[in-house]
């Protein structure tokens, strides 16, 4: 096993490479376009097939430049939407398993691997600088009750932004700690978004 965080600390966001090194495939999870260079060095430092680029959500500006990187990288790119529920990614004798997390954007997708959680922007929507907002609130809401909070309390999270709730957390310190979740209600949490939202406005 192998696992790698790739930082930008100007722009908070992060990115994570799993390989199976016996089998010699890895994954990404959202890669930035000026990851390309450090992605194909650990590649061939650790000698990897990149078997899938995943994508936790997209912003439509993005695009172009995912698709780039897909083609740099020689390795399709999976969006969100385009991945099932319970589906299982592959990777050498690892896999991660799809959750569909929408909120962040509408069609979220976290992925489950080991005792390791990616959930993009799903508790950190007030970082991502293209998106600082919650598009789906009670879906979010829904999500991380019943699908992130569900999970043992010792699961790492890591997100994709490092803000409200760190790059790297756990279930147990986000239950009791995020400040849109710890000890609200459902309509406490929509009123909270609400006014977030009107101020991100």
């Amino acid at each position: 096993m192998y696992f790698r965080i790739l930082g930008d600390e100007p722009g908070g966001v992060v990115s994570f490479l799993l390989a199976d090194l016996d089998a010699q495939e890895a994954l990404i999870i959202d890669p930035m376009a000026h990851d390309v260079a450090v992605i194909q060095a650990l590649l061939a430092e650790h000698h990897l097939k990149l078997r899938a680029i995943l994508l936790t959500h997209r912003h439509e500006e993005d695009a172009m430049a995912q698709q780039g990187l897909s083609a740099a990288l020689d390795t399709p790119c999976h969006w969100g939407d385009q991945l099932a529920d319970g589906a299982l990614i592959d990777f050498g004798d690892e896999h991660v398993r799809v959750l569909a997390t929408p909120g962040h954007t509408d069609h979220c997708r976290s992925f489950l691997w080991r005792d390791r959680l990616f959930c993009g922007g799903l508790l950190t929507a007030d970082a991502c600088h293209r998106r600082p907002t919650v598009v789906e609130p009670q879906a979010m809401w829904d999500n991380v009750m019943r699908k992130v909070f569900t999970l043992p309390p010792e699961t790492l999270l890591f997100s994709a932004h490092a803000g409200t709730a760190g790059a790297v957390s756990n279930v147990m310190t986000q239950k009791r700690r995020h400040p849109w979740f710890e000890g609200r209600s459902r309509d406490d949490f929509l009123s909270l978004v609400a006014a977030h939202t009107t101020s991100a406005n």
